[in-house]
């Protein structure tokens, strides 16, 4: 069975750092490309991050590029998101993915296992 678990969230303030964690079962971790994305309140779910199968490439939405560091560690089956400079319009509920194969990408459907979500709240 597989299961992405996300974990990490909590509620900040402005300007204040977070680091989320992704772990992966059920799959090779290692050869698969893992993302980031995020949905808030009354919006769609939107791509944050993305890192390749063995963190050579990565790719980042525009509204998180130099805030927001996705990085892997394929000895723990696990994926981060540092996040700095929070600001309250990164408030919303972060989900992490697995991809359908290794190399980057922002789209959902190339995702195939998802979590359940964790929360990220940044007040002003």
């Amino acid at each position: 069975q597989v299961r992405v678990v996300e974990s990490g969230g909590g509620l900040v303030q402005a300007g204040a750092s977070l680091r989320l964690s992704c772990v992966l079962s059920g799959r090779t971790f290692s050869n698969t490309a893992m993302g980031w994305f995020r949905q808030a309140p009354g919006k769609e779910r939107e791509f944050v991050a993305t890192i390749s199968w063995n963190g050579a490439y990565t790719n980042y939405a525009n509204s998180v590029k130099g805030r927001f560091t996705i990085s892997r560690d394929n000895t723990k089956n696990t994926a981060y998101l540092q996040m700095k400079s929070l600001k309250p319009e990164d408030t919303a509920v972060y989900y992490c993915a697995a991809g359908v194969l290794g190399s980057i990408a922002t789209m959902q459907r190339d995702y195939s296992d998802w979590g359940q979500g964790t929360q990220v709240t940044v007040s002003s």
